[in-house]
């Protein structure tokens, strides 16, 4: 394992271009014969090898696939930048010197870097979007029912799923067509929603940056911006209190066990989770429950949210990358994730030659619309 430079956990001999579509698999994700390491050192030490392939693996080596290997992954996925104290945070191939983003980082890097033409990893918070975002690929977070978690490591099992990148979205789409289970709707939506909310949660650079792929993506169809959530609301707070609890009764036993070491970031984050109440998870249920409802609506009828994946492009790999920005980036991509419903983003700009993405959230099952959409 490297420092910082190089995406892969463990190497496999590079297929010629005719074996089939090269993917890069993150480092949850069980691998047959090969140790699952969820990004820490202590939990690679006390787990064994895989028996069998995860699920979404095995559909994709299916269609003639070829994993090229398995690639680094913040701490149990536990974050949204790609650092780990561990073994280090990567170059972004696309702006060197700047933050991939996480926790999906080596599958961006790899597929950024031309290493891989397609990357599996998993999205629970944006752990897809936000690399993909940050390093100018193609991002699907899936409707959350359509793809198996099966031989994957946990980290909050009601918002967890198998997630694909791309640079090429055609190679996007077979992938998709792979893992999705089936019953998807392809009726292509007539109106898109660019809620005003969230458009305001972004720098006025990335929004300048976003405006012509908006433009061009709403054509004849008809557009709207009403706020998707007119006043206060307590969603991320709740999606977060949610997904500690659940991280803690998937991991609880197994830290409390070997006690193993965080980073400042991680560490604060599961020391919250291990303090989650029963009355906690009880008022965020019901906050979730209210904010699921109002995407629900928003997405009914052939409408798709359109709204910036990311606030601010890749920062610079020397500079922290807090809390302040992991909430701004929350308040964005745990929409999708509390409600269930399929999210793509999309390369759409550069903000001083860095990527940012354009996100597009449809409806439980329209993950093929989207797809279609770009």
């Amino acid at each position: 394992m490297s420092g910082g430079t190089d995406p892969f956990v463990n190497w496999l001999p590079r297929p010629r271009p005719d074996d089939g579509i090269r993917v890069a698999v993150k480092d949850v994700v069980d691998v047959a014969g090969t140790p699952t390491g969820a990004g820490h050192p202590t939990w690679l030490a006390t787990h064994n090898p895989a028996n069998r392939d995860a699920v979404a693996l095995a559909a994709l080596l299916a269609t003639g696939a070829t994993m090229t290997g398995k690639t680094h992954t913040d701490e149990l996925a536990y974050s949204l930048f790609g650092t780990n104290i561990h073994y280090g945070s990567l170059d972004n191939p696309r702006v060197p010197g700047h933050l991939t983003g996480g926790s999906s980082s080596g599958t961006a890097a790899a597929v950024a870097a031309g290493l891989a033409d397609l990357g599996l990893g998993t999205d629970t918070a944006g752990s897809i979007r936000v690399p993909a975002a940050w390093c100018g690929l193609y991002g699907l977070r899936p409707s959350h029912a359509r793809v198996s978690r099966e031989g994957i490591v946990p980290l909050a099992p009601s918002y967890d799923v198998p997630a694909l990148l791309a640079d090429d979205p055609r190679i996007l789409r077979a992938g998709a067509s792979a893992i999705l289970a089936p019953s998807g709707s392809t009726d292509e939506p007539w109106r898109l929603h660019l809620p005003a909310d969230l458009w305001a949660l972004a720098d006025p650079e990335v929004r300048q940056a976003l405006r012509p792929a908006v433009a061009a993506l709403a054509g004849d169809r008809q557009t709207r911006s009403a706020p998707l959530f007119p006043g206060p609301s307590e969603h991320v707070g709740a999606f977060t209190a949610r997904q500690g609890w659940e991280f803690w009764r998937a991991h609880g036993a197994w830290i409390t066990r070997y006690q193993p070491e965080f980073g400042p970031g991680v560490g604060a984050r599961v020391r919250a989770a291990a303090a989650r109440s029963v009355a906690d998870v009880a008022h965020a249920d019901a906050v979730l429950a209210t904010a699921r409802s109002t995407l629900h609506r928003a997405v009914d009828g052939g409408t798709v949210l359109v709204f910036p994946t990311v606030p601010v492009p890749a920062p610079p790999r020397g500079e922290p990358a807090g809390p302040e920005l992991r909430q701004r980036l929350l308040r964005l991509t745990c929409l999708a994730s509390l409600a269930g419903l399929p999210a793509l983003t999309v390369p759409a700009g550069r903000v001083a030659g860095r990527p940012v993405g354009l996100s597009l959230v449809g409806p439980v099952g329209g993950d093929e619309a989207l797809l279609a959409l770009v």
